[in-house]
């Protein structure tokens, strides 16, 4: 139905439409009846509906209805697998549908800059791109429903302590490089309905009010169509928000902010015209709902096997020395709390009010000779004596132990950040006093984000659940005993101990957060510092085993409009069907400027049977090879050659080869008294007079040396004098005059520009 938007918002009365610029309450926007505009409401969250019917609230202190609880991002990112993703959202968006949701307040994609943010379990990854992948197939599966979906936290919203007041001090290369593409990649995949915008301050500018932020660079730099809605209470000044983007608040302030836009526009300090279009990014979102709602059934048994599904391609095996999978014949010991009383979710504003869950103990396979220890509770750290020794006496008995092990609710949630990466200590001694008894173990973890593993060297078994949904239990007992064959590789990298990590001197501050890591954030830090790790970025294993041949390029160079197809075979080379998630990562080796060892620019999810061969191709374009440039104010490829890494992980590189970039573009070079020799001999344009002059200075400080002197002053010392020279330094060191430096300039001028 097509609607004529700027008739009915000329026909609203000024209060209307500022009305229509705050929620109705927490979660409805307004309604105008006698315009024929319908009230719609949103949801929470990106990984399933928290629908509340009547006491309205941000935190989740208050019911919601019954549910589904798919896996939370910080599983579902371990999938790699774009088409997984759009089925999970096409789910929610039926669901929403089936609820008369219009907006669904996810995906959440925020990088993990440190294994600290209490809200990691809902973010996807430490690494653009896949966040971003990740992000756009969720986005097109829920839309394909016409349900809208709200991308959040916009932008560099990656701790909770003082989220809504402090400010991320970020420069713009690592914004563009890290912070934004997942945002830029689901508008330009997916245009997502809405965005929401962060509580926190970006360099000492509101995200709700930094035009920058919110015209500038998404609606301008990547064309999005949709309207912003702020995050609950992150409006800080509503007029210069309005003026700077913020098209709805939410929820609404009782009317104040309303009265506000009005005094604004009647005062003439607010332009009337930016009102209207405010109203009409959100009337057209709303309508572009209410035209195509169509009725359904809520279908949670159907959705809670589609669940379990999701968790199952997802989880990831970290360790198998020849424990797993689980023979029911086996005498099988299951301990520790989580094993009947799992944490499948983070707690906060997206938790779900489950209609069933399933736990490990309630899905054991027929026959399974299972026996069940408690060990340690599931909600807190506490080491009860009783407990543990009926627990170690369970595994002596045993031919296996599976420890289910975690972080209770308390150690991490949204509203505040975790203070240490350790699991509790009851969980750490009671694992301990296992191993001496039971030297054939596997733990299970639960959690929303990297822990330490004092023990990992010795047991025998490592399988990261993560936070899995409300099924998320059936999917750890079906990989266990070998019923599904694990899949899932890590999206993000589990360092050795907590300060290892980049940000760890200068997370959690309040008022400033300086990011001073830059982009060297996850594996592009510690692949760069070549530092160990525990478990690296995009690592996984499998029951099976998978080989890696026959890469080949389809051109040896390419131009800035190329695009450049990459294929190789991968072959299953063990003896049950598998899925091997193969990854492309790039390493500049043009040494145009400071970028990490390598970047991933790629990956699929490969589905094979035994000795079953696939070939996988992988598109590259510029921005693939590309870094941004602040002096070009774009997105810049240096020419030169470019390492192409087919991986299995980030540590694991599989195939190589290189590929040679020649450009037209040239980065822009400001020319003055103190621009150096080395910076004029790496620029294409001056390189030829830069180096003509090098020489020229090179040979006169090697005229008539003597031999002391050789000796005392190498060729390479002057090398790099000559390439940190200043070319003020011209008349100290040849005599040149101030009228033929500046000469000297004026020629490199016209050179950089392209005049000669």
């Amino acid at each position: 139905m097509e609607h004529d938007l700027k008739k009915i918002i000329s026909q609203m009365t000024l209060e209307e439409k500022a009305g229509m610029c705050s929620g109705l309450d927490f979660w409805h926007l307004k309604h105008v009846d006698r315009l024929g505009i319908p009230e719609v409401m949103v949801s929470d969250g990106p990984h399933g509906l928290r629908k509340q019917n009547d006491k309205g609230d941000h935190l989740g202190m208050n019911d919601s209805i019954k549910a589904v609880c798919f896996p939370p991002a910080c599983l579902a990112a371990c999938s790699f697998d774009r088409d997984l993703m759009h089925e999970m959202g096409s789910a929610i968006g039926r669901e929403a549908q089936a609820n008369d949701v219009s907006v669904v307040l996810g995906p959440a994609v925020n990088i993990k800059r440190s294994p600290l943010c209490g809200r990691n379990f809902e973010y996807y990854s430490e690494d653009p791109y896949l966040a971003g992948e990740i992000a756009a197939a969720f986005i097109n599966g829920v839309q394909s429903e016409h349900v809208g979906t709200s991308i959040k936290h916009f932008a560099a919203n990656n701790q909770e302590y003082h989220r809504m007041s402090g400010s991320s001090e970020v420069d713009e290369r690592t914004l563009r490089e890290i912070y934004f593409p997942a945002f830029e990649t689901a508008v330009k995949k997916a245009q997502p309905y809405t965005f929401m915008c962060s509580y926190n301050q970006i360099n000492g500018t509101f995200a709700s009010e930094n035009k920058w932020l919110l015209t500038d660079v998404l609606r301008g730099d990547w064309g999005f169509e949709g309207y912003v809605m702020s995050d609950w209470g992150a409006v800080n000044d509503r007029v210069p928000g309005l003026i700077a983007g913020l098209d709805l608040e939410m929820p609404g302030s009782g009317g104040f902010n309303d009265a506000e836009i009005v005094k604004a526009v009647k005062d003439g300090s607010l332009d009337e015209a930016i009102l209207d279009q405010a109203v009409e990014r959100i009337l057209r979102i709303i309508y572009l709902y209410a035209d195509n709602h169509t009725p359904q059934e809520f279908t949670m048994e159907a959705d809670h096997e589609e669940a379990r599904r999701i968790a199952e391609e997802s989880m990831v095996l970290l360790k198998n020395d020849g424990v797993l999978p689980l023979n029911p014949s086996e005498k099988i010991a299951f301990i520790g709390g989580f094993a009947k009383n799992p944490r499948f979710q983070g707690g906060g504003s997206s938790h779900i009010n489950c209609f069933r869950t399933a736990s490990a103990l309630d899905s054991l396979p027929e026959h399974a000779q299972v026996t069940y220890a408690e060990g340690f509770p599931a909600d807190r750290d506490a080491y009860d004596e009783t407990l543990a020794a009926a627990a170690i006496k369970a595994a002596e008995n045993a031919d296996k132990a599976v420890i289910f092990a975690g972080l209770p609710d308390s150690f991490e949630s949204e509203g505040y950040d975790r203070s240490h990466m350790q699991l509790p200590s009851c969980q750490n001694r009671l694992i301990s006093e296992i191993l001496k008894v039971q030297p054939n173990t596997i733990v299970v973890l639960h959690n929303g984000s990297p822990v330490e593993l004092p023990w990992r060297h010795e047991v025998k078994g490592i399988l990261e659940a993560y936070l899995g949904g409300q099924a998320g239990g059936a999917a750890v007992t079906r990989i266990l005993f070998g019923a599904v064959n694990p899949s899932g590789k890590l999206a993000e990298t589990f360092p050795e101990k907590l300060s290892d990590n980049p940000s760890y001197l200068f997370f959690g501050d309040g008022d400033k957060v300086e990011y001073r890591e830059g982009i060297y954030v996850g594996y592009r830090y510690y692949d760069t510092k070549e530092m160990p790790v525990a478990y690296p970025f995009g690592y996984g294993l499998s029951y099976t085993t998978f080989a890696y041949s026959n890469l080949r390029l389809d051109k040896e160079t390419m131009t800035d409009s190329d695009t450049l197809h990459v294929s190789f075979d991968i072959t299953n080379t063990g003896s049950v069907a598998g899925k091997e998630i193969v990854q492309l990562y790039i390493r500049d080796l043009t040494g145009s400027t400071k970028r990490p060892l390598k970047e991933l620019k790629g990956f699929e999810k490969v589905s094979l049977e035994p000795g079953e061969t696939k070939t996988v191709t992988i598109e590259l374009d510029y921005r693939s090879f590309a870094w941004y440039s602040t002096n070009l104010g774009d997105w810049y490829a240096a020419g030169g050659s470019y390492e192409i890494q087919v991986a299995s992980s980030s540590r694991d590189i599989r195939l190589l080869a290189k590929v040679t970039l020649k450009t037209a573009r040239v980065l822009p070079l400001h020319v003055h008294k103190n621009t150096t020799l080395g910076e004029l001999c790496r620029n294409p344009r001056t390189k030829e007079i830069a180096e003509k002059l090098a020489n020229q200075i090179l040979a006169g400080m090697g005229a008539g040396a003597s031999e002391a002197a050789s000796e005392a002053i190498s060729d390479e010392m002057n090398t790099a004098m000559i390439d940190s020279m200043p070319l003020r330094a011209l008349r100290s060191f040849t005599g040149m005059s101030g009228e033929e430096m500046d000469g000297i300039i004026k020629q490199f001028r016209a050179a950089a520009d392209g005049n000669v």
